[in-house]
């Protein structure tokens, strides 16, 4: 079942919701950076969890530091072979392969499986690695509405009347970044299995920090092993840089594995940092923060609402917002640095939304003043995108 929107006020607020940005001057200066942070993608705020710092410590001291390298020279096998295990049963896949990022991960499946000559049918709001690779691969890119389970049917079944050989990737997003929107996974699996098609499901969004299982929109909508192939990263809810490819069929991973995945690997301070973030996210404690970050998640949406702020999509650990574009943008982004509040600003030009990476570890203070901050810069921005213009009126030369 999805998340109902609702608020839960039974936490007092725990602080004044300032909190003073790591590194920063002395408070005393007048120079010193402060502000909320809503940027960072900590969702669970595993990065300071001690088991997983203990477990980093042990690996550094056995192993020492070592950068990405090449997979035979990253130490322990054993480790990475770990890793790659407990990923496919999270996932019910029956194999996984790791990568470097997960970046890397779109790169490796696209390009080791798509040929000239086949398709890729994908969801038009990807942006990033996996739009990039398809096109590297193939000129055959069909792009299908966002999130438009029909659309891509349509999609699949022209394709099928002029091509009846060459393979089909349909590739979509468990969760958007967009827009917070998440597509109908099962019907997208139906239309697949209707037109011979191959489902490829990136899960960078919602892996780990959503449902009460952490397993995402593939546990909520219960599509668990029923992706073809799955791609994700670490970063958001592992504490770790690192990608990964899981797939249904173990000669997909072996037949990944001789190309660029193989060059280079996750460190043994990385692989240990996930595996113990998977066993916490995967025992009480990680219901326990997961039920924590939707309970700020909703309290926020619920917060902007209340201040006649439009929402998008569904809850998730991202909260998108209206703003508008142009100059307004602009505005927003500017009064919002004057305000103090760290927001992820990479996509409001675009989109005209400000996104807001909620975690576990917010309070309910600072999530009622973030919403407070957002409203007051966009009313501010409003005034001014609404002032008329002070600059002298040139005049015709007589």
């Amino acid at each position: 079942m999805r998340h109902r929107e609702q608020t839960d006020a039974t936490i007092q607020d725990r602080t004044d919701g300032v909190r003073r940005l790591p590194g920063s001057p002395a408070l005393g200066d007048d120079h010193a950076l402060r502000g909320l942070d809503f940027a960072s993608q900590d969702c669970l705020g595993l990065s300071t969890h001690p088991e997983i710092v203990a477990a980093a410590g042990d690996i550094l001291r056995r192993f020492g530091v070592r950068s990405v390298c090449a997979a035979p020279e990253a130490g322990d096998p054993g480790l990475a072979v770990a890793l790659e295990r407990r990923i496919a049963d999270f996932l019910q896949m029956e194999a996984a392969l790791l990568c470097p990022t997960g970046r890397a991960a779109a790169r490796t499946v696209i390009r080791g499986l798509v040929r000239p000559a086949d398709h890729v049918v994908i969801d038009a709001a990807i942006r990033g690695g996996l739009r990039e690779d398809a096109e590297e691969a193939t000129d055959n890119i069909q792009p299908f509405r966002h999130l438009d389970a029909d659309h891509c049917r349509d999609r699949l079944q022209a394709i099928r009347a002029q091509d009846a050989r060459n393979g089909i990737l349909v590739v979509t997003e468990s969760l958007s970044p967009l827009d917070s929107g998440t597509p109908d996974l099962a019907a997208l699996r139906a239309a697949c299995d209707a037109h011979g098609a191959t489902l490829l499901v990136d899960v960078a969004q919602d892996l780990g920090c959503l449902g009460e299982d952490g397993r995402g929109h593939l546990g909520l909508q219960d599509m668990l092993g029923r992706a073809d192939l799955v791609t994700g990263s670490f970063s958001r809810s592992f504490a770790s840089n690192g990608g990964f490819v899981a797939a249904r069929t173990r000669a997909v991973t072996a037949c990944l594995r001789v190309g660029e995945a193989a060059l280079q690997a996750l460190s043994p301070i990385q692989i240990a940092v996930i595996l113990k973030a998977f066993a916490v996210i995967d025992a009480a404690e990680g219901r326990e923060r997961r039920a924590r970050l939707m309970r700020n998640v909703l309290n926020l949406r619920t917060a902007l609402r209340d201040r006649a702020m439009s929402v998008c999509g569904e809850p998730c650990t991202s909260v998108s917002v209206e703003i508008g574009f142009g100059e307004r943008a602009r505005r927003v982004a500017h009064h919002l640095s004057d305000l103090g509040l760290l927001a992820d600003l990479a996509a409001l030009e675009d989109t005209g939304r400000l996104r807001l990476h909620v975690t576990a570890g917010h309070s309910d203070a600072e999530i009622a003043r973030a919403a407070s901050c957002v409203a007051a810069a966009l009313d501010l921005a409003r005034a001014d995108t609404s002032a008329p213009s002070r600059r002298p009126r040139l005049r015709a030369a007589a």
